[in-house]
């Protein structure tokens, strides 16, 4: 299943903060368009109420509240909110204006002004009471309100609140706008990485260049560049193996054809039954042949796939021999073995290690003249532990001794029937356990000693 767009994954967690963000911020601006609508209508109801407590006249020593127009236009609105006002004397008597207008819990100061709310004729009103001071022999106030419905107040409310939303909306619109064309601009190196890799041929397996890739896409352009390394190194040895079967076993398969005819030409049994050996001794070159060239495609592969584990060098050594006593004892040559007291772990594959222990012996034996001796043994060895396997054949001369590892390479004075891959197996394998491997002249100054060195585990 796919994971769905990277592009449109990314611009939705941008989004989703910033659409909470701004929900808050729309909670916070109706709280804040509600207070500012409260403060608009007190500020009229006060200014409403000092111009109409500066029309209190004191005549014949009555107070005389005259009304004017301006006072009440004030509140001039589209809503139509109703507006009330009352003049009371300092007792609480009623001068002019509404009786249903409630006298506010606290009576203010002179020229000090209070705001409350209240109910007239069962509708909810805003009301400010100012005390306007009037001198009559001695100072008093006549308490004057104002008082005005709510609608007026909530309908500005709403518009303070709808122009901020869409203040906010187009924001975050264009904020989304300019996040999508950005997340284009910065996942084009993606499409442009995604075109490079298309327009390869179907065999290419280069590296792909760093060149003009961002930082974050390195890590992966490198994922693909060792991929496409492993994988070249994988059919570069698909292509040797074919290479080296064929050269291989084209030979046994010339002789073994050869053979067949001849069993078939000739009607002696004696004759018949020397072709049937010989087609016998070629079949089991060819398997020997086919099973070296298994054995060195798995060992060339095994550098960057095996896993490490502790091994016990010499219980998979002490193995090995016993399986290949038959084989020293039917060549005639006397098989030794020497192995450490305690258990030598080294970090390894028990499989390849098996192989490379076979092929060293195998090696040894099939250079041994019959009567020889091959001694094999496991011991500490300069801090990590030693793979030892010593010969008294003919041995290999020192300006050879690297050359010996090639694949197909044999001694020119050689008239083994091996297939010239056992040492160039030991070498792979060597290789993929990070050791080291030598050779040297055997003790008794004759003879081919193999020593492969392991970091102990």
């Amino acid at each position: 299943m796919a994971a769905g767009s990277l592009r449109a994954k990314l611009l939705l967690w941008l989004l989703l903060p910033l659409t909470v963000v701004s929900a808050l911020d729309g909670c916070l601006a109706y709280r804040s368009s509600q207070d500012t609508a409260l403060l608009m209508q007190e500020r009229l109801l006060l200014g409403a109420a000092r111009v109409i407590g500066e029309q209190v006249r004191l005549e014949d020593g009555v107070v005389q509240v005259v009304i004017p127009p301006a006072a009440l236009e004030m509140f001039a609105s589209p809503s139509l909110d109703r507006v009330y006002y009352r003049a009371s004397g300092a007792d609480g008597r009623l001068l002019s204006g509404s009786a249903e207008l409630p006298l506010p819990a606290r009576l203010p100061a002179a020229e000090d002004a209070v705001f409350f709310d209240a109910a007239v004729e069962g509708r909810p009103v805003r009301v400010v009471a100012f005390a306007q001071p009037v001198f009559a022999g001695q100072e008093a106030a006549v308490q004057i309100e104002v008082a005005q419905t709510g609608e007026g107040r909530e309908q500005f409310a709403r518009q303070l609140w709808g122009a901020t939303l869409a203040r906010q909306l187009a924001l975050l619109l264009l904020v989304a706008v300019m996040l999508w064309l950005g997340l284009r601009h910065a996942t084009a190196p993606i499409l442009r990485l995604r075109d490079r890799v298309l327009a390869r041929s179907p065999g290419g397996v280069e590296p792909i260049g760093l060149a003009r890739v961002p930082t974050e896409l390195q890590p992966l352009v490198d994922a693909v560049n060792d991929y496409a390394e492993r994988l070249d190194r994988h059919m570069d040895a698909h292509s040797r193996f074919i290479a080296n079967a064929s050269h291989q076993l084209r030979t046994p398969l010339t002789l073994l054809n050869t053979q067949v005819v001849y069993a078939l030409r000739n009607a002696q049994p004696a004759a018949r039954q020397e072709a049937l050996e010989a087609i016998h001794a070629s079949v089991q070159h060819g398997i020997h042949a086919v099973q070296q060239l298994l054995a060195f495609t798995r060992a060339e592969a095994a550098g960057t796939q095996s896993e490490r584990v502790p091994v016990n060098l010499a219980a998979v050594a002490h193995e090995v021999l016993e399986t290949m006593a038959l084989s020293a004892q039917q060549r005639g040559i006397d098989l030794g073995w020497q192995g450490s007291a305690g258990a030598a772990l080294v970090q390894g594959n028990a499989r390849l290690l098996a192989e490379l222990v076979a092929n060293l012996v195998d090696n040894a034996l099939r250079y041994t003249p019959r009567g020889g001796i091959v001694n094999v043994s496991v011991e500490p060895h300069e801090g990590g532990i030693a793979l030892q396997v010593e010969d008294n054949g003919p041995g290999v001369p020192e300006a050879q001794r690297e050359r010996v590892f090639e694949r197909f390479y044999r001694l020119h004075d050689s008239d083994s029937e091996g297939s010239g891959l056992g040492l160039a197996i030991v070498r792979e394998i060597v290789r993929s356990h990070d050791a080291h491997i030598a050779l040297e002249t055997a003790s008794g100054g004759r003879g081919l000693l193999v020593r492969v060195a392991f970091a102990a585990s």
